[in-house]
């Protein structure tokens, strides 16, 4: 491994002290905050339907998400660092009121633009919250305690990916879809009192200097290069002038970044940790995985619905067993960490993970909701094992001085991987079933009656367009209840049969994403956990607590 220098530059922060008099009560404020804050997204995905029946604004449906992503992906490297920098009690508790606030004027919100403003000041929130609980994680446990609470951190981000729509459907249902939003307010007050009692105050030694430059090009060119990936293929070509121009816009932008960052004082993102080979391995594992696994969580429910034939609410069902394997297996994987070291965890992680993409690579007409469900077991045992030391290993190779910025730029890598993923996959997606389509339903689409006009032409555009979105109409029960039986009897098993190839295409690619992260791993390092060593009272706590042994 090469060495990391501690730069103890006048702006670091003190150490945080390794014992707190309250550490129950500011882990069970860091669980409320994680949890309110995970589940945000999954609980206004419920909603989004109501909101749009009372605003209107279904093309801008899609900004609601959208503005979100933008925001906390940009924001959770700034975070880490000023954390670094300035303290994380000031930070953590910034990035909670931030949230609290913005989800009380989501609530509050009289139109859909409004709506959309406002989410993305709550992304802000949310980007700077969900890294912070991992560094805290990492500054007041080391070794084996530290794996152990990855561990158990990871699985509570896993478990409101279930009960997330469970718990907006009925907030919905039983109120309307603000409270959604207002929820949060009582939750993210508690967090707040809970963390700023319990988390020591630390103060900055010296001047504190930000990076502006380096926030700035940092902003530009992710904002850019996520909005291209977000829109391209979709709203826009990949060849119009507006794709082409953010990806330039990117481009400059991020290599602007790297220069100033080369010869900041303090760097967001500092250009030296690219030359650490822990760094770079883990984060590149970290971005490979969640390339394939964001494709796969994506793709599956329409798998569910067009082929098994199951409704929309029930294919949600068929991703709880993933859930429900990836949170047993963080928690086990805290304490399995420990005897097989980091890379061989983490290689066994994405070898089972690319054991679950072959299995979703097989699955064909004929595959029932219990074969997709046994898939989905083995893909969650595999996230499962890999996620929480994905962070955990950069943890315990950095001083304490740089938790923040290295903790951070797992979450940010990651982040990053998911877009990359659900773009990519959702291209060759598309491109597979356009050439499908073109080639076995646009003719039997040419033969229906004058009558039928309207229909053809709506159908035709959609298979050049929108397959996916012909896919979700055309194999609703309702949809084909209204049209003639003979057609149907022949144009469902066309779409099946493109639908199948199309899939079983994207996990193939999804596989080789997982495959190439289980070869990077390989070049970790043998890295192990080591136990947390006792101190006596008021012996000085060395460096970081680094406790890694490598061969």
């Amino acid at each position: 491994m090469e060495s990391v220098p501690h730069t103890n530059s006048d702006s670091n922060t003190e150490n945080p002290a390794p014992h707190l008099k309250n550490k129950g009560l500011l882990i069970t404020g860091l669980i409320i905050a994680m949890l309110f804050g995970a589940l945000d997204g999954t609980i206004v995905g419920t909603a989004m339907p109501r909101i749009v029946g009372e605003f209107g604004g279904l093309g801008l449906m899609a900004w609601l998400t959208t503005a979100y992503m933008l925001t906390s992906t940009v924001v959770v490297p700034i975070a880490g660092k000023l954390a670094d920098l300035i303290g994380r009690r000031v930070i953590y508790v910034t990035g909670l009121i931030i949230f609290i606030v913005a989800s009380a004027l989501c609530g509050m919100s009289q139109n859909m633009t409004e709506l959309i403003l406002f989410r993305g000041l709550q992304g802000l929130g949310g980007g700077i919250m969900m890294p912070m609980a991992m560094i805290i994680i990492g500054d007041i446990f080391t070794g084996k305690q530290r794996a152990k609470w990855q561990g158990v951190f990871g699985a509570i981000f896993g478990l409101s990916s279930v009960i997330g729509p469970q718990i907006g459907g009925w907030i919905v249902d039983a109120w309307n879809w603000r409270w959604v939003f207002y929820i949060n307010l009582p939750v993210g007050i508690l967090a707040v009192i809970l963390i700023a009692i319990a988390l020591p105050k630390h103060k900055a030694t010296g001047k504190v200097t930000f990076d502006v430059p380096g926030i700035v090009t940092m902003i530009v060119g992710v904002v850019s290069l996520l909005l291209a990936l977000t829109f391209g293929g979709k709203d826009y070509a990949w060849g119009s002038w507006q794709i082409v121009g953010l990806f330039v816009l990117a481009a400059v932008s991020l290599i602007a970044f790297v220069r100033i960052e080369s010869r900041a004082k303090e760097p967001i993102l500092p250009v030296r940790l690219f030359k650490n080979k822990v760094f770079t391995t883990i984060n590149g594992v970290g971005f490979l995985m969640a390339v394939g696994m964001f494709g796969a969580i994506m793709f599956v429910p329409l798998f569910m619905q067009g082929i098994v034939g199951i409704s929309a609410s029930a294919s949600g069902t068929v991703m709880t067993p993933l859930m429900v394997t990836m949170i047993i297996a963080s928690i086990i994987s805290g304490q399995l960490v420990y005897k097989l070291g980091v890379r061989n965890q983490m290689l066994i992680g994405m070898l089972v993970m690319a054991v679950g993409f072959y299995m979703l690579s097989t699955m064909g007409i004929d595959t029932t909701k219990l074969m997709a469900s046994s898939y989905m077991v083995i893909l969650g045992l595999g996230m499962g094992l890999v996620m929480p030391i994905l962070t955990l290993a950069l943890q315990e190779s950095f001083p304490k001085s740089e938790l923040g910025v290295v903790t951070s730029s797992s979450q940010f890598f990651r982040q990053i991987g998911g877009t990359f993923g659900m773009t990519i996959l959702g291209a060759i997606m598309n491109h597979k079933s356009t050439v499908l389509l073109e080639h076995d339903l646009e003719p039997v689409v040419k033969q229906l009656p004058a009558e039928s006009s309207q229909l053809a032409n709506q159908m035709t555009d959609m298979i050049h367009t929108n397959p996916q979105g012909l896919y979700s109409s055309l194999l609703n029960p309702e949809t084909l209840a209204k049209m003639p039986k003979e057609f149907v009897d022949h144009m469902v098993p066309l779409l099946k049969n493109a639908l199948v190839t199309s899939l079983q295409n994207v996990f193939q690619i999804g596989l080789v994403f997982v495959i190439l992260g289980a070869v990077l791993a390989l070049f970790i390092g043998n890295m192990k956990i080591a136990e947390r060593k006792s101190r006596k009272k008021g012996d000085k706590p060395d460096d970081g607590d680094l406790a890694t042994g490598m061969a």
